[in-house]
């Protein structure tokens, strides 16, 4: 199993709708987000290659409302690795036993000179 890398959201006023909870729209950018930090703290060498990921997928499975001053987490793990492109795993959780949703997106690795896709780097295989 990979390595849990946990990532805390602060709520804003913005992210609720009419019904007082997240908009279910706003938890991709909070997957978003999780997935920068993990990126930025691990995978920096990619950018300097000019690789990139690009989201090719995501989906998300919405477990309990989230509501203003509510504590989030996002975790997030490497759940697969192919040729060319990877998964990452989402739950989004209080930090406790409250699960929000639980979401999966799918990355694409992209040479951004060569403009073709290119093999997973070596550094999110030893990740996962």
């Amino acid at each position: 199993m990979s390595q849990i890398h946990s990532t805390s959201i602060e709520l804003r006023f913005s992210d609720l709708d009419l019904y007082n909870h997240v908009n279910s729209v706003v938890y991709f950018t909070y997957l978003e987000t999780a997935r920068i930090k993990l990126f930025k703290n691990f995978f920096q060498e990619m950018t300097g290659k000019q690789i990139f990921s690009l989201v090719a997928r995501a989906e998300c499975d919405y477990k309990n409302p989230i509501l203003f001053g509510d504590v989030l987490i996002v975790a997030v793990v490497i759940a697969r690795i192919g040729t060319s492109s990877f998964d990452l795993e989402y739950r989004l959780h209080d930090g406790m036993d409250k699960t929000y949703a639980t979401a999966r997106t799918t990355l694409v690795c992209f040479d951004n000179v060569k403009k073709v896709t290119v093999p997973v780097p070596e550094c999110i295989r030893t990740m996962a």
